[in-house]
């Protein structure tokens, strides 16, 4: 993938409405794969879908792409509906699912050309999105190679290309990156990003928690079938029983204050942990608001002779996130 070359995603009116999920069931038999779940995703954004196994991801995707129909709920895409009228939707739609298989027996601009032909694409223009999606994924070296000689990673790269082939403006990836090396995701990354800027829903779904972090504008984060939490990344830490962010306190001591000021280091209720740094100074952390963090201020003030050198915050990760839905 190339991070100068072209964006592949044609402009899309800002004025429509992206993905719209509503009150979406999945059964499975006597199974509940998806309970009631509800989420908008404007044009524009990277959305992650978070869970464990069996938390109902690929359920919902499967719904996204047409491919499941839901015991109930509503979806629709750039004001097109999903679930009564599939074959409206398919234009716009592109499907990565994790391990996508590959003809084998056909090299790899073969393979393209197939799928370039099912989209309407012949001759010198199809030669060309064949060529301009290879260099997207970083496999125009490889064009010739036949597909069964691939690495996993390489053939991913392959089937994002497939995707990219007719321009989605809703993309839909199950587990893209299985199998990329370090360097395939960076640029797996500034291709989706590319994407989005260009007004694009893209969704994916990952177990690489890290890159989802990276590059997405908001999460579903899922647990057996229900959603947990949706939003923006930082907007987790200020839900109610969500875990708050963790905060850091450096301060700077002088000889006659440095046993006053590690006395109460180790003896505040507030402090979670602590350790000296160079010269004289400190940094503790804590788990609090603003009002905990106010009252640590006062009280080092109080001690005498201690400088405070600033506080600096972290947010939780998507770590804590889905550790926190799970265990709740």
């Amino acid at each position: 993938m190339s991070a100068s070359s072209p964006p592949i995603a044609t402009q899309i009116a800002p004025t429509e409405d992206g993905l719209v999920v509503e009150n979406l069931r999945v059964d499975y038999d006597n199974l509940t794969a998806v309970n009631g779940v509800s989420f908008h995703v404007p044009p524009g954004s990277l959305f992650g879908l978070v869970g464990p196994n069996g938390a109902g991801k690929t359920s919902i995707i499967r719904v996204l792409a047409t491919l499941l129909q839901p015991t109930y709920g509503k979806v629709k895409a750039f004001g097109m509906d999903v679930l009564d009228d599939p074959w409206s939707v398919h234009p716009v739609l592109g499907y990565m699912p994790d391990l996508a298989p590959v003809i084998g027996n056909l090299k790899v601009f073969e393979f393209l050309e197939h799928f370039a032909t099912s989209h309407g694409l012949y001759g010198a223009e199809r030669k060309d999105r064949v060529q301009e999606c290879l260099d997207h994924v970083g496999m125009a070296s490889q064009r010739s190679v036949y597909c069964n000689t691939l690495s996993r990673g390489m053939m991913q790269r392959v089937v994002l290309a497939k995707t990219l082939l007719h321009q989605p403006k809703l993309l839909l990836l199950d587990e893209p990156a299985s199998g990329m090396d370090p360097l395939a995701r960076i640029d797996l990354r500034d291709t989706l990003l590319a994407l989005a800027r260009k007004g694009c829903v893209v969704i994916l779904s990952s177990h690489i928690l890290a890159d989802l972090a990276d590059m997405c504008t908001g999460v579903a984060i899922m647990h057996l079938g229900t959603l947990r939490y949706v939003g923006p990344l930082d907007g987790f830490i200020e839900e109610p029983g969500k875990p708050r962010a963790q905060r850091t306190v450096e301060i700077q001591t002088t000889p006659d204050t440095v046993e006053k000021a590690t006395a109460w280091l180790e003896k505040s209720p507030l402090i979670a942990s602590w350790a000296p740094m160079a010269q004289g100074k400190f940094a503790a952390s804590f788990d609090g608001d603003d009002a905990e963090q106010a009252t640590i201020l006062r009280q080092l003030i109080e001690t005498g002779g201690v400088q405070v050198l600033g506080f600096r915050r972290k947010s939780a990760t998507l770590e804590d996130m889905l550790k926190t839905v799970t265990r709740s």
